[in-house]
């Protein structure tokens, strides 16, 4: 039976979105007011709550990011509260306006920013850093590093629409808020960007994997990150006598935890920094925050089918170097080809050697592979959970031919990593 903590903490972020942006409109709602002005006022309030929420949906932090379903979650809830904060703070100008029409004139004098003093220029200046911000998110040719300073922007618009409420006049319930919103941004600097909650470790081994692939070892200095099979931590790595690092934090699954707290992450160069990577050598410092996600339940009892695709194999490596499966598990692996299959030996070896796990290992080539023959026929899926890892593509593709097959969305699940 299911906990009462468990059924809630799906609940927690989507209660979030709503009770905090609604809460700022009941208590700000103006009255005596024509109902299109007032309906600018409100759109502006509900923003406003909506980019907190979106704020607090950034934090890095392991025990928040368990109680709110995962960073992954968060993430996906970070980016939609945001955009739908920025449209109802869009919103609240032209209301504001059209609140004049029919002149248009007027209307056109109420929203222009050249006609208004240092509050309304305030405001403006806050909308125009949150599209700034808002922009970057859907350019993906932006290197990571580039993308991370733009999408600060973000944080700036946000202080800076609050600075336009005092300008205003409306201090009394602006500073509290104020204070909670520098709050979280400073926590997300220090603690995140620049890695104060981050556990030192130190590289001791790396070892290829396969093509444009490896694998590092990590030993930590101090206490360990407390992380768990098929979790994935946030890793940044420094300087060595060759190797030059990045000064970024990057997501990396945990392939394995061995002895004393030591880490192996599997690393598969995919931009600048991560093919970098391959070149890094043992003595390189290391900083590492985490554990996060952990998408495959390893306590349940009904049997399991795992897609990856290419690095995406390693949480399912983790488990089953975790020791021996406890229910019938399929893993249908794809790969470009072997020379890109990382961790195919030690998986063809777990076939052979446990009687619960079955391995498909399918080589595609370049393009995504028909997967309608691949997959296991509908009666062997429908009492099957099913766990997805690879690249967005894959998971979109696979979703509706899993449902097809009569696997409902609870036992679907999957990551995706995608954290712009």
């Amino acid at each position: 039976m299911a906990s009462a903590g468990s059924t809630i903490r799906p609940l927690l972020i989507p209660l979030l979105s709503v009770a905090v942006p609604i809460g700022f409109a009941v208590w700000a709602f103006p009255n005596d007011l024509a109902p299109i002005r007032a309906a600018g006022i409100v759109t502006g309030w509900l923003g406003c709550g909506l980019l907190l929420v979106s704020l607090l949906l950034m934090l890095r932090e392991p025990r928040l990011a368990a109680w709110l379903g995962g960073l992954e979650r968060m993430y996906r809830w970070h980016h939609g509260t945001g955009v739908a904060a920025y449209v109802l703070l869009l919103l609240h100008p032209l209301l504001l306006a059209a609140n004049n029409l029919p002149s248009a004139r007027v209307a056109w004098l109420t929203l222009s920013p050249f006609t208004e003093s240092w509050p309304v220029w305030s405001g403006w200046l806050g909308l125009l850093l949150l599209m700034g911000g808002l922009v970057t998110t859907f350019i993906r040719s932006i290197r990571y590093g580039t993308w991370r300073w733009l999408h600060a922007l973000l944080g700036l618009g946000v202080l800076t629409g609050l600075v336009h409420l005092m300008l205003l006049g409306i201090d009394e319930p602006v500073l509290p808020i104020l204070a909670v919103a520098a709050a979280i941004l400073g926590w997300r600097l220090l603690r995140g960007d620049l890695g104060l909650a981050a556990r030192p470790y130190v590289v001791t081994a790396v070892r290829p994997l396969a093509a444009r692939s490896v694998e590092i070892v990590l030993r930590p200095l101090g206490d360990p990150a407390l992380v768990a099979p098929g979790q994935f931590v946030l890793a940044e790595f420094g300087n060595g006598a060759r190797y030059r690092g990045c000064g970024e934090f990057h997501p990396f699954t945990v392939s394995t935890i061995a002895n004393q707290d030591e880490l192996h992450l599997a690393i598969k160069a995919l931009g600048d920094c991560t093919t970098r990577m391959l070149a890094i050598e043992p003595g390189v410092a290391a900083r590492v925050i985490g554990g996060f996600g952990g998408f495959v339940d390893p306590h349940q009892t009904a049997p399991q089918f795992w897609v990856a695709g290419g690095i995406g194999v390693t949480p399912f490596v983790a488990l089953l170097n975790a020791g021996p499966l406890l229910h019938p598990t399929r893993l249908l692996y794809l790969y470009r080809s072997e020379a890109d299959a990382a961790f195919l030996p030690e998986l063809r070896a777990a076939a052979a050697s446990d009687p619960n796990f079955t391995l498909q290992a399918v080589e595609t080539g370049d393009d995504l592979p028909d997967l309608g023959p691949l997959l296991p026929p509908a009666g062997k899926l429908s009492r099957a959970e099913c766990y997805l890892c690879g690249p967005p593509g894959l998971i979109a593709a696979l979703k509706p031919l899993l449902a097809a097959r009569g696997v409902a969305a609870r036992h679907i699940h999957y990551e995706n990593f995608e954290f712009r």
